[in-house]
């Protein structure tokens, strides 16, 4: 019945992976080669936990 109210998981995880993303964007345009390649690592893994969740919702 209330269903609407909770959170959902999948949206708070994009929101993390698309500015871990932009802070990989930032940090490869500065030159920090090593700060992109860990935060693009980062947002990978999120990436695959989101595809997790989604699948098991379907």
């Amino acid at each position: 019945m209330f269903g609407f109210l909770k959170p959902d998981p999948v949206k708070k995880l994009r929101k993390i992976y698309d500015k871990k993303l932009e802070q990989g964007m930032h940090a490869q345009r500065n030159g920090d080669i090593k700060g992109y390649a860990m935060l693009t690592a980062e947002a990978e893994a999120i990436w695959k936990e989101i595809e997790t969740l989604q699948n098991k919702s379907k």
